[in-house]
């Protein structure tokens, strides 16, 4: 929780009056009851009408200034609380982007959103719940206390045993529930896992006729959520009742013995009055500052769940932005584990690529392939070994430089809600419409976009869910083309292509973009023949290396590739 005050410095004024301002109004409702005890003892029992209208007044006034003052803290504590959840969700969100892909993995994407929204939430509402009532529940207790003893200390015993009474009920039904809310908590994740994962594959899930299944997964985790949250409430309901029925009983003993006392006039009418009504601000308070200490519990937890998202390291970004060379890619020794695997996903991976030449990565699913792209990026760091760019190694380089020379395409193709011109304008604001057309065609999705009413303009709708497969795929190309990219990467960005639209796509690539280094992760045989080095991969580790006709020869893995996909190729043609 403390890394997270330093966004409360921009509303000191607001921390610091707010509180104040509370702690007026509840010095004017202890002041209260002793206005009635006079009202009580002079007023009524001197039948003095004056008198019992002058002091009816003074509460009314009392009551007024109260309110103001409490409004006011109101309004402090609302500007302080959403003042900070703005500013603290706004510092998160830029954190999350500048995390490696491999911080992000360790928490999950549901985790995150979940951080971002419900937790930074519940923490707003602590900072609120802090100003507007941190300060007036305990001084109440304490100033009501104060109050009664000078009324009458041996009355005060009564309120002395009631009240440690109330206090241990409290311990022990938070000492329940706070574990229950944390839990809670943790529910809500794998909740917002589901359904995230549950709208993401919703076409798969239709295909496959599994929307039962999901229903039935996502009712389990919901009703996990509400057994959870039942039973923190049924806990959390004995607090209420028991509450009161210990300040019923203390408020009878009160009227039982300071009866007594008013006929042996130790005490008046009046004061028994004032008594009666500090025992109930001490015991309501009481019961105001378990649910505050519940409500700070849930606030400190979601503050350590946000702040173990602080804690995550950024992307580290180097200085460097070497000048061009000959040498475009290259890797010395290159091994990649992800965290927390038991195994290398790449292995001693040794080539290099001249500028305007086309690698191509091979192998079964599994192998090593994007693991390996995602290295020339820098979107992982290599575990041993250097991936150097331009001879340089990708870590001393400036990320936002690197990744603007390279164009990448990923596996699943990605759109954004907007036109197709916005989409396209990612890797280069400022593109013109001449540029635009020119990747499109390259990437041969201008065909299609030509034939949109609106051109240009034609909007996508999210995730692109409005196009075709291969056209997704088409815009995405597309979009890494705009600029001229100095290295594109393909991640089996061509899969949902048919062969003619693939073979036009390369040969366009060839001749439009001839000094851009294309990097093309394939399942197909016939997309890299035309690469200058393909590195045919199986468990991480390069089991061939040299061009389509040298691995034909002299690999036996690309061979059974190549064998394979002609002989369903011909068997398709025979059919």
């Amino acid at each position: 929780m403390k890394k997270l005050l330093k966004y409360l410095k921009n509303y000191r004024r607001e921390l610091v009056l707010g509180p104040f301002f509370k702690l007026l109004e509840a010095i004017f409702e202890l002041m209260v009851p002793m206005v009635m005890a006079k009202i009580i003892d002079r007023g009524i029992a001197e039948r003095d009408t004056g008198y019992i209208l002058k002091m009816s007044g003074l509460i009314v006034v009392l009551g007024a200034c109260g309110l103001a003052f409490a409004l006011t803290c109101q309004y402090l504590a609302a500007k302080c609380a959403y003042g900070f959840g703005t500013e603290l969700r706004e510092a998160l969100y830029r954190h999350i982007n500048s995390l490696s892909y491999e911080s992000i993995d360790r928490i999950g994407t549901s985790s995150l959103v979940n951080r971002l929204t419900n937790d930074t939430n519940t923490v707003q509402s602590g900072v609120n719940m802090f100003i507007r009532l941190a300060v007036r529940a305990p001084f109440l207790i304490i100033g009501a206390a104060v109050m009664a003893v000078t009324i009458d200390v041996k009355l005060s015993a009564v309120m002395f045993i009631a009240a440690p009474l109330i206090s241990t009920v409290i311990f022990l039904i938070m000492r329940r529930t706070v574990p229950m809310y944390k839990r809670t908590q943790k529910l809500l994740d794998r909740a917002s896992t589901l359904t995230r994962e549950s709208l993401e594959g919703a076409r798969v899930i239709r295909a496959f006729s599994r929307q039962k299944e999901e229903i039935r997964e996502f009712d389990e985790a919901v009703d996990q959520i509400a057994e959870s949250s039942a039973r923190v409430g049924r806990i959390s309901a004995v607090l209420n009742p028991v509450a009161f029925m210990v300040m019923d009983l203390g408020i009878v003993a009160i009227l039982w013995f300071g009866g007594v006392r008013i006929d042996s006039g130790s005490l008046t009418q009046g004061q028994l009055t004032a008594f009666t009504n500090y025992m109930t601000q001490i015991l309501l308070a009481l019961v105001v500052l378990a649910n505050l200490i519940v409500i700070f519990t849930k606030a400190l937890a979601s503050a350590n769940r946000v702040s173990e998202v602080f804690d995550l390291p950024s992307e580290e970004n180097g200085s460097l932005v070497p000048e061009p060379t000959e040498e475009e890619i290259e890797f010395r020794d290159v091994s990649f584990a992800y965290e927390g695997a038991g195994d290398c996903s790449v292995r001693g991976l040794s080539f290099s690529v001249k500028k305007g030449q086309m690698l191509g990565f091979i192998g079964g699913t599994g192998s090593g392939k994007s693991t390996a792209a995602a290295l020339i990026p820098c979107f992982y760091d290599a575990t041993e070994g250097q991936v150097k760019v331009r001879g340089c190694d990708v870590l001393d380089w400036d990320r936002e430089e690197l990744r603007r020379i390279i164009g990448h395409v990923p596996q699943k193709a990605v759109l954004f809600t907007g036109t197709v011109r916005e989409n396209m304008r990612w890797q280069k604001q400022e593109a013109s419409d001449e540029e635009i057309i020119a990747a499109l065609k390259t990437a041969q999705a201008w065909e299609f976009v030509s034939r949109f009413p609106e051109g240009l303009d034609h909007r996508i709708a999210q995730g692109g869910w409005d196009l075709s497969g291969g056209q997704r795929q088409r815009l995405a190309i597309a979009r890494a083309l705009v600029g001229g990219p100095e290295i594109l990467i393909l991640d089996d960005s061509t899969s949902a292509l048919d062969y003619a639209t693939d073979l036009a796509l390369r040969k366009a690539l060839k001749a439009d973009l001839p000094e851009t280094t294309v990097v093309m992760i394939s399942q197909r045989t016939t997309s890299l023949k035309d690469a200058d080095l393909i590195v045919v991969l199986e468990d991480g580790e390069a089991v061939g290396q040299g061009s389509h006709e040298e691995l034909i020869q002299s690999c036996q893995v690309y061979r059974e590739i190549y064998q394979s996909q002609m002989s369903e190729k011909e068997g398709g043609d025979n059919a």
